[in-house]
Order: structure tokens, then sequence, then C-alpha cells
């Protein structure tokens, strides 16, 4: 085992210990670690990533169905769409865009190139989000019902963009549930992590067939991160997460644009 794959499970680790101590963000971290780290190529990575994604928050979603926040109802309305065009999307698309999208001059966006820079401003809005502060649940929890088909049709973007980048989208279905579902903050998150679990599973099953699989490398990547949720989630009781967000947030931003520069300028 050389350095960079020890350096690799190692950010598996803190990917489990952010995922833990905040309830989410953490996954956003796992494509990078994959693509700078480890050298997979970025449809490789977003496939690994679904699967790390969907695992991880498999665990999350059976603690919070226990606590009775999960809405099995508004969870079939917006899951159903959603990992139907995450299937289409990793199954179908993926393999159809041409290894080089087009030029300009001497400049070519490359269907690599395309995957990290729609990932990394995925993570730059993700980053946004987490900066933003706060708002109170009750003040949340105002929003009118509005029809399903908004829910469906959300959904379907949703489904789109997690299939192009790998990462779950909580950041976006979250405020979805609330303003569309007329969920509680915490029923929100509970829903949205059945749904991330959910689309991210089979997204990745979309992707079986399509590129070749290690998966002994893929299950110790997901074990050590699952590990990581645990002691993340013991350490929550110690450490301030809203706090830990906020700085998490910062990273993010400069990764994003780290990454988007690297892969348009360097």
């Amino acid at each position: 085992m050389d350095i960079s794959q020890i350096i690799g499970y190692v950010g598996a680790l803190i990917v489990g210990l952010v995922l833990g101590l905040t309830g989410g963000g953490g996954s956003i971290l796992t494509v990078p670690i994959l693509v700078y780290l480890l050298m997979l190529n970025p449809v490789t990575a977003t496939a690994y990533s679904l699967f790390v994604v969907g695992v991880a928050s498999s665990f999350g979603t059976y603690t919070n169905f226990k606590k009775g926040l999960v809405d099995l109802k508004i969870a079939a309305v917006f899951a159903i769409p959603a990992f139907t065009m995450v299937y289409i999307t990793r199954k179908f698309i993926i393999p159809a865009i041409p290894e080089s999208i087009f030029e300009i001059g001497n400049f070519v966006v490359t269907k690599d190139m395309f995957i990290m820079v729609m990932f990394a401003v995925m993570m730059v809005i993700a980053s946004v989000t987490m900066l933003k502060p706060k708002k109170d649940e009750d003040e949340e929890h105002t929003h009118k019902k509005l029809s399903n088909l908004l829910i469906f049709n959300q959904a379907i973007v949703i489904g789109f963009f997690t299939g192009i980048v790998g990462a779950g989208g909580g950041f976006i279905i979250i405020p979805a549930l609330i303003i569309l579902g007329n969920l509680s903050m915490k029923k929100a998150v509970g829903t949205s992590l059945f749904i991330i679990a959910v689309n991210s599973l089979i997204g990745f099953i979309g992707d079986i067939g399509n590129i070749d699989i290690d998966w002994v490398f893929l299950l110790s990547f997901t074990s050590i991160a699952v590990i990581g949720i645990y002691l993340g989630g013991y350490l929550s009781n110690y450490i301030p997460g809203e706090k830990l967000k906020k700085g998490f947030g910062w990273f993010v931003l400069v990764m994003g644009c780290f990454i988007i520069i690297k892969e348009l300028i360097m």
C-alpha cells in the first residue's frame, strides 16, 4: 500500500467524521479524495461516491426512522422520480457523453473536466448553504404545502445532478422538503437521508456493467467512512456542531474554487 492509498483511507475516515459531527456535507469530499489522492477517473469516482453516500445515509436513515423523523409518503413522492432520474443518468447519459465535448480554439472541454467542474459548482453551492445563518425551525415551517407536481419536477432536477456529480444533494433536498413538503427541519433532515440513500444506491446500480468496480477497495473505503460516522457521532457530544459546520463550509468553498481553477486554468 503506497502513501497515496494511506492518505486516501485517512480521507475516508475524515468523510465519516464530518458526516457524524455535522449530520451532512462530508460526502462532498469523497469525489476529490478519489480523484486527486487515489487518481481514479471522475466517472469511476462519482460512481464510488454514490455507493459511499448511499451506505452512509442508510445508517442515518435507520437512526431517524426509529425516532419517527422519516415521512415515507413525502419520501415516496420525491424519491421515485429522483432515483429514476439518477439511474437513467448513470446508466445512459454519463456513458453517452463524448470524451471531448467541445473545443474553443486550443481549449478542449473533456468529459472528465465537465464532471469535475459540475462537482465543484455543487461544492460552492453547498458551502454557501452551510455558511448561511441557521433559521429558526418554527420560522422555516411556515410555508404552505405546494402541489406534488412541483415536488416531482424538483426531484427530477435533483436526480439528474446527483447522477452527474455523485453527491447526495441534501443541501438542495432539505429546503425542498421544508418548502414543498411542509416538513419541520428535523423531519426534513431524516426524510432527506432516506431519499439520498435510495437515490445513491440505485444510481450506483446503474453503473454496474458500465465500469469495472474494485469491490475490495470500495468496501474497505466505505467501511472506514462508516467507522468515522460512529466516531464523529460520539465526538459530536463534545464539539459544537454548528461552529464545525461553518469552518467546514469555508473549507468546501475553498476546495470548490480550487477545483474550478485547476480544471479550467492550470
